[in-house]
């Protein structure tokens, strides 16, 4: 037993599983009627789709916003909920969730965060973005001294051979930034992609050009077939060129930034109706087949379900009224109350602006 399991949990209201609009918009929902949340995403920033798939992209179905780009939104969520401080957990994968004796839910995630809820909101999308990996057994081992599938700080990568592996926007973004960086950057930056032809925005591919052009970038076309190591450090990558032959790749850092999947993950493993790769949902309160655990968003599914944000929205909206009647099954459903006329709303809101949420 570890010093985490032995240290008791971190205790609230709801537990939400999932930083995107609608996780994000549920908070908002929640505070309003009261009650506390916490943010739990797997991704090291907020903003879930919008911000890792569409980020510059523009959105047009947001009732009242002719057009915002997906972080725009995510910005404009985290201003709006800013008034109940959620504390976000990010970068961690929630791997249990376990009914304790008192009906409360106890999650675990895999960087050992636990946190005892008496509900739970499931808005992780189509589930859970995790990097696409380089397919090599046994390379996870050099994961996080030297492996990254997020940019890390600029300081673990200072002075170092620094490779890139990808041919999309995210991963030509990288290589432009490190590329770019200022005295006590990295000593060498390379490219490593199949071909010598990209999936990016045609700027971003001509910025790129011009640093190999000018040396101060290095690019590799090949596929990785293995690593090399010494002294438990990763010294090397063996990368097949077009003509077949493999040769080695030093480097001490590597950044893999060949996109994100989506998998359910460990929520099909939780005991809940699914319908294809989807959780059964009703359509009053959004629960899940479990007393307690609400779906949202994408992740759902019920009669005439439509995926779309302003969708998630108002599923966000029955879901918190259900988690309250849930969490205080003995008290009457308060009044609704709205923001344009109720002075405890108000009072409660005029804090809109302030910082956000605690990552942790």
């Amino acid at each position: 037993m570890t010093r985490a399991d032995l240290a008791p949990p971190l205790e609230t209201d709801v537990a939400v599983i999932g930083a995107g609009p609608v996780g994000l918009f549920a908070v908002f929902q929640l505070g309003l009627l009261g009650l506390s949340a916490q943010v739990i995403d797997v991704l090291p920033h907020v903003g879930g789709q919008p911000a890792a798939l569409y980020a510059d992209k523009p959105i047009y179905d947001i009732p009242a916003v002719p057009v915002c780009s997906g972080q725009a939104l995510i910005d404009a969520l985290l201003a709006q909920i800013a008034p109940f401080a959620p504390p976000l957990h990010l970068g961690q994968l929630v791997e249990r969730l376990q009914r304790q004796p008192d009906g409360r839910l106890l999650l675990q995630t895999q960087r050992g965060l636990r946190l005892l809820a008496r509900a739970v909101f499931i808005a992780a999308g189509v589930g859970a973005f995790v990097p696409r990996r380089l397919k090599l057994a046994g390379l996870e081992a050099f994961e996080p001294r030297q492996l990254f599938h997020h940019a890390p700080d600029d300081a673990q990568l200072a002075g170092q051979r620094v490779v890139v592996v990808g041919g999309g926007e995210p991963a030509l973004a990288q290589a432009i930034r490190l590329a770019t960086l200022a005295a006590g950057g990295p000593a060498r930056v390379t490219l490593l992609h199949r071909r010598d032809g990209f999936q990016a925005d045609p700027a971003t591919e001509v910025a790129v050009r011009a640093l190999r052009a000018a040396g101060r970038l290095g690019f590799v076309a090949g596929q990785v077939t293995g690593f090399e190591q010494a002294g438990g450090c990763l010294t090397a990558l063996q990368v097949m060129g077009p003509d077949g032959a493999t040769t080695p790749l030093a480097l001490d850092r590597l950044l893999v930034q060949q996109g994100l999947s989506p998998r359910l993950g460990p929520v099909a493993d939780w005991q809940l109706a699914l319908e294809r790769k989807q959780l059964v949902v009703d359509t009053a309160r959004f629960q899940t087949s479990a007393p307690g655990i609400f779906a949202i968003g994408d992740i759902n599914t019920y009669p005439g379900k439509k995926k779309l944000i302003l969708c998630g929205f108002h599923e966000a909206t029955l879901a918190a009224w259900g988690a309250r009647a849930h969490i205080h099954p003995r008290t009457d459903e308060p009044p609704l109350e709205y923001t344009t006329s109720s002075t405890r709303l108000q009072r409660l809101l005029a804090g809109a602006g302030a910082a956000g949420g605690q990552a942790g």
